[in-house]
Order: structure tokens, then sequence, then C-alpha cells
């Protein structure tokens, strides 16, 4: 590919980069927005919460883009640029299935922490705050890299509002070239890539996080690995 393509491939990563990093960013807030109030002791707090994460779990993302970008414009008198209406319809999706996350760690929590800072007379928002959510964080971590990942790719998305991110622009390229196999391997190449950093990432800020808590997982060597559960058990 000529240098002016390259330099196309690369303003769509940094465009996808862009979208990746704010919708992470809204998607973590209204999951744990909507993943504490779904523990709320006040039924009303739970039902709108629960209402939130059925209605954008059981929505198409693409659909929720389209209705973002082109509904919302004409019923409220003002237009999101690609960007924002991208940002905030990926977040808002992404942000429901985070917020099961949220509530299923938190519902793991052995209710005898709950209980023992009700005991010290902690508020609520003292025990969310001390107890749960330092336990609850850590094993929130792997299941937020999955949905992580899911969101990356999900921000391909946004090639059908006109915006520049990396599969817009390696359409742009394969149309210019007329050559699909070689944009493309290239295009997936560059998701991988993406996808393994985030990954590494994440599992650097999960051990970091359960060691700050005590639930560091000891290394398994491979030999310890490959030994079937209960064999070699006997006292020596």
């Amino acid at each position: 590919m000529t240098s002016g393509l390259w330099e196309l491939v690369l303003q769509g990563v940094w465009v996808t980069i862009q979208l990746l990093v704010l919708s992470a960013l809204l998607a973590t807030a209204v999951s744990f927005v909507a993943g504490v109030a779904r523990t709320h002791r006040l039924w009303i707090v739970r039902f709108l919460a629960g209402l939130y994460t059925e209605v954008f779990r059981g929505t198409s993302a693409l659909v929720m883009i389209f209705w973002v970008f082109f509904v919302l414009p004409p019923a409220f008198g003002w237009q999101l640029v690609p960007l924002w209406a991208g940002t905030l319809a990926l977040g808002l999706t992404y942000g429901a299935y985070g917020a099961e996350i949220v509530r299923g760690a938190l519902s793991a929590v052995d209710p005898a922490q709950q209980e023992g800072g009700i005991a010290l007379s902690f508020t609520p928002w003292q025990r969310m705050r001390l107890i749960l959510l330092p336990q609850a964080v850590p094993e929130m971590i792997p299941p937020f890299s999955n949905l992580l990942i899911e969101l990356l790719k999900g921000t391909a998305l946004v090639s059908i509002m006109g915006m520049g991110d990396l599969a817009f622009s390696g359409n742009l390229v394969r149309l210019a070239l007329q050559e699909s196999a070689e944009i493309y391997t290239y295009v997936l190449l560059v998701y991988f890539v993406i996808a393994f950093l985030l990954t590494r990432v994440m599992r650097g800020l999960e051990k970091r996080l359960k060691a700050g808590v005590g639930k560091a997982p000891a290394p398994r060597t491979e030999k310890a690995a490959a030994q079937p559960a209960g064999a070699g058990g006997g006292l020596r």
C-alpha cells in the first residue's frame, strides 16, 4: 500500500481507540451505577435498574446506533457527531451487560462480611465502599475483560454512520486498491493486536487487585497443572 493509504488506516486505528476508550469509560460508569442499584433495598430502584438492563440487553447495538444517530436529532432538535453518538450507543448497550457482572459479583460476597459491617454500625455506603467493592471488584475483572474485547469488536458498527474508524478506513482502502484479502488481513491483525494488549492489561490489573485483598492465585507449574486432581496426595 502507498503511504497515503497507510496513513488512512492509521487514522482509522486512532479513531477506533478513541471510541473504545470513551465508550468503555461510559460503560464502566453505567455498569457500577446500574449494578449497585440492582442490589438496592428499595424495590423501585431495583425495578428501574432492571428495566434499563433488560431493555438494552434485549436490543441490537446496531439498531441502537441507528436510533441515537438518526432518531434522536429530529426528536430533540440537536445532532450528535458520530464519535459521541457511537460512544453513547455502545456505552449504554455494553453497560447493561456490565451491570449484571457488577450485580453478580456483589451478590457473591460472603453475607457474613456484610453482617460484620452492620455489627460495626457501618452505613450502607461504608459497607459498599469498605467491604463489598474491595472483594467484588477483583472478581469482576475477568468478565469485564471479555466484555471489553466484545466492545472493541462492536466499535466496527459505527462505520455505518460514515465514521472513519478502522473498519470504515479498511473498506475505503479496499475500494481504492480493489484488493480485499490484503487489507482485511491487516485489519484483522490490528484488531487482534489491540485485543491481545487489552487482555494482558486486564490480567495484570486482576493480579494486582487480588493481591491487594490477599486473593492472588498461586502460580501453577506445568507439572502441577498436568497432575490429575487427587493424585500424589499421600504422606511422604
